[in-house]
């Protein structure tokens, strides 16, 4: 009889074992591209905003809704497209994301006013929220193998990874060598190769659900992440002593509150509450949230380091990425494939976590004499060689042993966990960095020595914090992963358990 990490027998679906495509590496594929358009969109277009404000001519002000009116769509949508999925089927949500977000990347990028742009931003999140829960659940329900599973686990989760830092490498390239417009023209590139792979390729599943759409808890939970996630943007413009951001923060609280109330009145929830209550479920998506908070001070500080102090273009920044780049990929498949069977979630996952946060304490030492090569390029590594260890892992748990009905909800929890997570780093950090560098000049001549020193002292700030959120990582995942190996059979969807 098949045993859990737990000693217990896989609970039954009542579904005989699917069967296994045999263009499933060429369907991996096509999950990837897609997935890579989505992640790679949350920073391809940042190094190119100072061209967009210069060619559409907005205020400072209204720059930070570039960025906004895709985190916003995406984070409060997400859980609604993953339940999308599970009621009408993966490939149509599949098919009918990918094509969105090629029709809004094409609306952004012909733009002839901020107000277009913002608008196309916003149907790329919507699109987005559609196309990212049901790629992941795709992928969950395609690969059925353990071994083969871990492989393509591997490599979603070095996709997801490194799809920030592609990003800022893209986005250099591309608004430096063509225009703005490219950083968003790109995903119709993207999007033409999974759609037309994806309607050849991807079978049409039929629903998994014969459940109606819970409308109350769907209101409830966008309207929530919405607050939460429009309160944390706001915090990172305005301060945390923004009564606005507190306003919003508070509301997204509370309907976050009433909707898990409601999650266990309603007869059919979104979000059935038996998805996150799994101690290793809920372990990976606290790592998928620390990871999002903790990628961001990478991407943005070190970016800002590397810019403002070593002078670098962009396009040289986007570069010197790539080695934690190509550390994250090998330190993937090394996890999924090598140290996972053989030594558990629970001494793999901490251990990336703590690589993570020694990465981020070597990146305090950086100073004005500091090289790339000496001072910048080794902490990278170890930073890549902890995430890699961490994301495959993290996203294959999380939606591991879950019944079939709920495969794109839970899939969209652990979009969301990411998204929010990023969402508070990006807050939180931002704000820290800035109230260290205001502390450093406060009573003090400035001089443009000492305001370069303030802002590396904001630098070293926001790393010290960063290392102590991959630390609570440790200290979490350590404790609530279960102990023992990932069995085979643990490995494998639930849809595919049958009674023993």
């Amino acid at each position: 009889m098949p045993q859990t990490t737990a000693g217990r027998p896989p609970r039954s679906w009542g579904t005989a074992p699917p069967r296994t495509s045999p263009h499933r590496w060429w369907i991996l594929t096509v999950i990837g591209i897609a997935q890579l358009m989505v992640v790679l969109d949350a920073t391809v277009v940042n190094i190119a905003l100072p061209s967009i404000q210069g060619d559409l001519g907005f205020t400072d002000s209204n720059r930070q809704w570039i960025v906004t009116s895709y985190s916003l769509a995406f984070g409060s949508l997400l859980l609604l497209g993953g339940r999308l999925a599970d009621l009408i089927g993966r490939k149509a949500i599949f098919m009918i994301g990918v094509a969105g977000f090629a029709s809004a990347s094409a609306l952004a990028g012909a733009a002839w006013n901020f107000e277009i742009l913002v608008a196309g931003r916003a149907l790329q999140g919507l699109s987005g929220a559609m196309l990212a829960p049901a790629a992941l659940s795709l992928l969950n329900t395609t690969f059925t193998d353990a071994k083969e599973r871990a492989k393509a686990f591997g490599v979603y989760g070095a996709i997801t990874g490194t799809g920030g830092a592609t990003g800022l490498l893209l986005g250099g390239l591309l608004t430096e060598s063509l225009n703005w417009r490219w950083t968003l023209y790109i995903n119709l590139v993207f999007a033409v190769i999974a759609l037309t792979a994806g309607w050849i390729l991807l079978e049409r599943s039929a629903r998994t659900s014969r459940t109606r759409l819970d409308l109350p808890g769907t209101a409830l939970v966008s309207a929530g992440l919405f607050a939460l996630v429009y309160g944390l943007s706001n915090a990172d413009t305005h301060g945390w002593s923004s009564p606005t951001a507190w306003g919003f923060l508070a509301g997204g609280a509370v309907l976050l509150a009433v909707f898990s109330w409601w999650q266990t009145r309603t007869a059919a929830p979104l979000l059935p509450l038996r998805i996150l209550l799994d101690r290793n479920r809920g372990a990976s998506f606290a790592a998928v949230a620390v990871c999002g908070a903790g990628m961001f001070c990478a991407f943005l500080f070190l970016t800002l380091y590397l810019q403002n102090i070593l002078r670098y273009s962009p396009v040289t920044t986007g570069l010197a990425f790539l080695p934690m780049v190509c550390g994250l990929v090998v330190s993937a498949q090394l996890s999924s494939r090598t140290l996972l069977p053989r030594l558990g979630p629970k001494s793999v996952v901490p251990l990336g976590m703590g690589m993570a946060a020694v990465g981020m304490v070597w990146l305090t030492d950086l100073g004005l004499s500091s090289t790339y090569a000496a001072g910048v390029l080794p902490p990278l590594l170890v930073i890549g060689l902890g995430l890699g260890l961490v994301m495959p892992a993290a996203m294959s748990l999380a939606t591991d042993r879950v019944a079939a009905e709920d495969a794109g909800v839970a899939s969209a929890a652990v979009s969301t966990m990411q998204q929010i997570g990023g969402a508070i780093g990006t807050a939180l950090l931002n704000t820290l960095a800035a109230s260290a560098a205001t502390h450093y000049l406060a009573g003090e001549r400035r001089t443009p020595e000492l305001v370069v020193q303030a802002q590396l002292h904001s630098f070293s700030t926001a790393y010290w914090w960063a290392a102590g959120i991959f630390t609570a990582g440790l200290v979490a995942t350590g404790l609530l992963y279960r102990k023992g190996l990932v069995s085979h059979d643990l490995d494998v969807p639930a849809a595919v358990h049958t009674q023993p």
